[in-house]
């Protein structure tokens, strides 16, 4: 299974177990994110496929969260996922 930051598209080759301090070796993202985590889901209550999982506020920012798991990078659509992050980007001009 590829793992791929969300922001850059670079494989990430490390351990799959991954903390908060880790960074992609491309582009310097966080990559501990709800936006690389398998239960991200922008239908779900909180953005979160994971019930028990805590809200996080920025998903492109590392967190703590427990229930963290790889996305299938392999599953996504290149193109949907370009579209996801750029309505991301424009949602975070109108941040409070």
């Amino acid at each position: 299974m590829a793992h791929v930051c969300h922001h850059c598209g670079a494989a990430w080759e490390g351990e799959p177990k991954i903390g908060r301090e880790k960074a992609c070796r491309q582009c310097g993202s966080p990559l501990h994110v709800c936006l690389n985590c398998r239960f991200y889901d922008r239908t779900k209550h909180n953005q979160c496929a994971e019930p028990a999982a805590e809200w996080v506020r920025d998903k492109a920012k590392a967190n703590f969260c427990e229930y963290f798991e790889w996305r299938d990078a392999s599953a996504s659509d290149p193109e949907a996922e370009r579209k996801r992050r750029l309505d991301d980007q424009i949602k975070g001009l109108f941040k409070d």
